[in-house]
């Protein structure tokens, strides 16, 4: 018998956050009128400082409307441009009800994101039928149960699968075997291939080479040479090359962050602190859940005028300690900072160590570590039991900026309804 012919679909949501938005207030909410066929986007809010578009409809793309752009960009292309407020409690529960369906066809599926995933489907013909019916079935009843579409890509790896769900949208089955893909990726822009950006298309044209097409027929050795190991990378996906396998379990971190944009601009280091401190909470608590310590810390500024610096130290000991990510988060800041206002504030961690306590000792070092770390358990605890808010620092309590900083801010979680014409 010949080797087994692989299988891969990539599922890509449909203009996720919109869809999702779209799909809740006509089923629950009683609205009438569907974002989807209406020039519309999902946006954070300018006064809180994430004024920027997250997904948008077709109709919106028709006005040059880009995910990633501010909210004042979008509105100067289109004045009527219909903006709803991101909630992500409700993408969080959509994204599961998606995977869930996935997992029904395959045992092994990877989530690359929350609207997106792999799936291999090698071998489950006698199923599903053949690839084409196997996903026209995955398509339909996600539409059909959770009113929302997917276009799915079908291929022998990974990045051609991805590529062909790329192709004309929504609610689409693309094929791209390797025997496709002269004819259907050669051609397309260079900016079209999977993991090249911005900076690499530039890079790709002032070499001359403006289609994938021209990137697969160049040598290899002239990308290397500026490109380095980026360019052989994708020379081999402008090929069809990718070994890569689906991973339906996820591979361990190799850091823990968080980062937050602060509703004001910060001009003082004691307030700068406490968001560090809001920060290092956050961070604290990912780490003692992954039963993990951290050796290297590190700390982002970016100030009002959009600049942004960084700062790391090794510690000589690895660490999952809230108040200990908090000292040296502070002296990396108090080294970085050159008093400019600031808007954003980060902490990142990495050199990821597993759970043991192997703490060197240190003759001149009296705290009691041992007791940090119950402190911080018990606080854990209580967090799981009632809730984030149900144990709060001191220094907070005054205080407008959030105890539990970092990640999705609050506002951003879920969404008041009633205080939101759904029509």
């Amino acid at each position: 018998m010949g080797k087994r012919k692989r299988v891969i679909f990539h599922i890509d949501v449909n203009s996720a956050y919109l869809s999702w938005e779209a799909v809740y207030r006509l089923h629950h909410l009683g609205g009438h009128t569907d974002l989807r066929e209406e020039v519309s986007a999902v946006g954070g809010d300018a006064a809180l400082r994430h004024g920027i578009i997250l997904a948008k409809s077709i109709p919106a793309k028709r006005y040059g409307i880009q995910n990633g752009e501010t909210i004042v960009e979008a509105l100067r292309k289109c004045p009527e441009l219909i903006l709803v407020p991101p909630n992500y409690d409700l993408y969080e529960k959509c994204s599961e009800a998606f995977m869930d369906i996935l997992r029904k066809y395959s045992p092994d599926v990877e989530q690359y994101s929350a609207d997106e995933a792999f799936v291999d489907m090698s071998g489950t013909e006698e199923l599903w039928g053949d690839p084409k019916s196997a996903a026209a079935l995955i398509k339909d009843e996600i539409r059909d149960a959770l009113g929302f579409t997917v276009n799915i890509g079908i291929s022998e790896n990974k990045v051609l699968a991805k590529m062909a769900s790329d192709f004309q949208k929504p609610d689409k089955v693309h094929t791209l075997w390797k025997n496709e893909i002269q004819e259907k990726m050669w051609g397309l822009p260079i900016s079209n291939l999977f993991f090249v950006g911005r900076a690499t298309t530039k890079k790709l044209l002032n070499l001359g080479i403006q289609t994938i097409g021209n990137l697969a027929c160049a040598d290899p050795a002239l990308l290397k040479a500026h490109l380095k190991k980026h360019g052989e990378v994708i020379w081999a996906f402008a090929n069809g090359k990718d070994v890569s396998v689906v991973q339906s379990e996820p591979p361990a971190n190799k850091g823990y962050g968080n980062s937050t944009t602060i509703a004001f601009d910060v001009t003082d280091a004691s307030a700068a602190k406490l968001v560090l401190l809001a920060l290092a909470e956050t961070v604290g608590t990912r780490l003692r859940e992954a039963k993990v310590r951290a050796e290297v810390i590190a700390v982002g500024i970016k100030s009002a005028d959009f600049r942004y610096t960084s700062h790391q130290m090794t510690l000589r000991n690895a660490t999952d300690i809230t108040s200990e990510i908090h000292k040296y988060a502070c002296r990396l800041f108090e080294e970085l900072w050159d008093g400019a206002p600031i808007r954003h504030l980060g902490i990142h961690t990495s050199r990821i160590r597993d759970g043991a306590d192997m703490r060197q000792i240190d003759m001149f070092d009296d705290t009691d570590y041992e007791k940090l770390e119950q402190r911080d358990a018990a606080v854990d605890r209580i967090r799981r039991r009632f809730g984030i808010d149900s144990v709060k620092r001191a220094a907070f309590i005054e205080s407008p900026i959030d105890h539990m900083s970092g990640g999705v801010s609050r506002e951003k979680r879920s969404v008041d309804y009633k205080k939101i014409r759904v029509s």
